[in-house]
């Protein structure tokens, strides 16, 4: 059954602030006793990737510990690199140049998603080209999927769309999220969440003192013409299984259960993160965030899980 999302939806240096009681307000927790587990004010850990990723549009855990795949909107290789210095430590060619989005690791196996939304299931083969199977679906450039995530509870990876939600103009002023389910090996034919703003008024009505988070509150107005949410990337939480969801425009990371209901949103701060790209977690909960270089280098930030 389709769920309905109702969205309400720094410090690059050499160093890192001293105390985090300097940090102003990130974001805007919805849900009663929600706690948000992630400082972005004050990340744990930053790198730079080599040249080759400056467009690094991908992120995700490998099946390795110490390590990450990524992938850039250009060529067709999967890079597997060190999660603490951003070293390349392997390519895998899989396809010819293209606009590549999401990846994401699944047992033994690669998947990576196209921004037109075909999706490519690649098995590794030791010293020889990997096997490549490729899924075309009815989705398309107008839809723009940019995100791609694993969600080992369903058995089936979430397609994000960051343009259109879909075929349909019922659509209209929503983003939507589909499943491909790995036993069968096809799409839903409908989203499995959408994301609107239709409650963001109601909620911001009720909180005068969110002044002070005015460009996150102006970019989720229910009443622009335009809605600016636009998903770059998304992954489940390994503990507990909630959906991150990154939006570049906007600098914004939303988190919602597995019902659809938003919990927080948070403003990512725009002097580290230029354009948030790629989301990934590893198995202890440390979020990694990468960003475009945008004619410098790309650059990766991680954060700790700090549960309550």
């Amino acid at each position: 059954m389709l769920e309905t999302l109702l969205l309400l939806c720094a410090l690059l240096s050499c160093g890192q602030p001293e105390s985090s009681q300097d940090i102003p307000p990130q974001g805007i927790t919805l849900e009663p006793g929600f706690h948000f587990p992630y400082n972005t004010g004050l990340p744990e850990h930053y790198f730079a990737l080599p040249g080759k990723l400056e467009e690094v549009s991908g992120l995700s855990p490998s099946n390795k510990n110490g390590e990450l795949l990524a992938v850039q909107d250009e060529n067709g290789i999967v890079y597997k690199i060190n999660a603490s210095t951003g070293e390349v430590l392997e390519e895998i060619t899989f396809w010819k140049d293209g606009d590549y989005e999401g990846v994401e690791a699944v047992g033994d196996k690669i998947y990576v998603v196209k921004s037109s939304g075909t999706l490519y299931e690649i098995s590794p083969e030791k010293g020889q080209e990997p096997l490549v199977e490729k899924y075309n679906f009815f989705l398309n450039e107008e839809n723009d999927v940019e995100g791609l995530a694993y969600d080992p509870k369903n058995n089936r990876l979430l397609l994000a769309c960051k343009a259109k939600a879909g075929q349909e103009a019922t659509y209209k002023k929503q983003k939507g999220i589909y499943a491909f389910d790995l036993s069968t090996k096809t799409l839903s034919e409908s989203p499995v969440f959408l994301i609107s703003t239709e409650m963001v008024g109601q909620y911001l009505d009720t909180q005068p003192a969110l002044e002070k988070l005015e460009k996150l509150t102006e970019f989720f107005d229910p009443t622009n013409a335009d809605f600016g949410f636009s998903p770059s990337a998304i992954a489940i939480h390994p503990m507990t299984g909630e959906i991150y969801v990154l939006s570049s425009s906007g600098k914004v990371l939303l988190v919602m259960n597995v019902q659809g209901t938003v919990l927080h949103l948070e403003k990512l701060s725009k002097k580290e993160h230029a354009q948030p790209e790629g989301l990934c977690f590893s198995p202890d909960g440390t979020l990694y965030i990468a960003n475009e270089g945008k004619g410098a280098d790309a650059k990766i930030y991680s954060y700790s899980y700090k549960n309550k």
